[in-house]
């Protein structure tokens, strides 16, 4: 039983992936509204994602900025990594927890409201 474990737990790091990555969880918007904005950074370069982030007029920006600024760091001090080389191999965001709450209404009644979160993530890697 042992041998099995120890196969796949050396499977499961020839395979993992070494690009640096961020992850923000449990950010409070909707993942629709970020997913937008990740359409338009992805496969940019950093610096150019950056600019994008900065000048963009949306709620999500200032989070992914957050995230994409992470996953520099993480390059640059984990991995030794240029900045100026890295580039926004993938991004996407993941439906979290929705908080759900109520909104009182007439005839005695409540109609739900789901406050929606979102998992963002941010994978970098280096041009070639």
């Amino acid at each position: 039983m042992a041998t099995r474990v120890r196969e796949k737990t050396k499977a499961r790091l020839e395979n993992k992936d070494t690009r640096p990555y961020a992850v923000a969880k449990s950010i409070r918007i909707s993942p629709y509204k970020v997913r937008s904005v990740l359409d338009v950074i992805r496969g940019k370069s950093y610096v150019e994602a950056v600019a994008l982030l900065k000048a963009m007029n949306k709620s999500s920006s200032t989070p992914i900025l957050k995230v994409v600024n992470s996953a520099a760091a993480n390059a640059e001090n984990n991995m030794n990594m240029n900045k100026d080389t890295l580039y926004v191999a993938e991004c996407f965001a993941d439906e979290g927890k929705t908080l759900k709450r109520y909104q009182p209404v007439s005839k005695g009644r409540g109609h739900s409201i789901m406050k929606r979160t979102t998992h963002i993530t941010v994978i970098l890697d280096a041009a070639k």
